[in-house]
């Protein structure tokens, strides 16, 4: 049961992804084509609840789904099982999840790059 779940987890996620890489790609086309620098691009994001929200929920999406891809395969190639797999799981879901938002708490609200 719980493979079921998630693999349903995994497709939802992906579904959940395939807009949000489609307009993450549209807004880089556009700054670039536009010529837009790093510090007027961030003037942009910087402060805006939409942009937060789009590139967080991003980062929830990709965190589920990168975890259980790689769930997967610790167990078919790494030979991982029961508690340990779970525990590998669980540690890369968090780690992208923390490294994600970092990236989005500071392309959207921190004062200035690398804050």
């Amino acid at each position: 049961m719980l493979s079921l779940r998630l693999y349903m987890f995994q497709r939802i996620t992906a579904l959940l992804m395939a807009p949000f890489v489609l307009g993450h790609l549209a807004v880089m086309i556009y700054a670039i084509q536009g010529g837009l620098d790093t510090a007027e691009i961030l003037g942009r994001t910087q402060g805006s609840l939409l942009w937060f929200l789009f590139y967080g929920t991003f980062v929830v999406a990709v965190s589920i789904h990168g975890a259980i891809g790689l769930r997967s395969i610790a167990f078919e190639w790494g030979g991982l099982k029961g508690i340990v797999l779970e525990a590998f799981m669980w540690i890369a879901g968090l780690g992208l999840f923390a490294l994600g938002a970092r990236a989005v708490w500071t392309v959207t609200y921190a004062q200035g790059i690398g804050a």
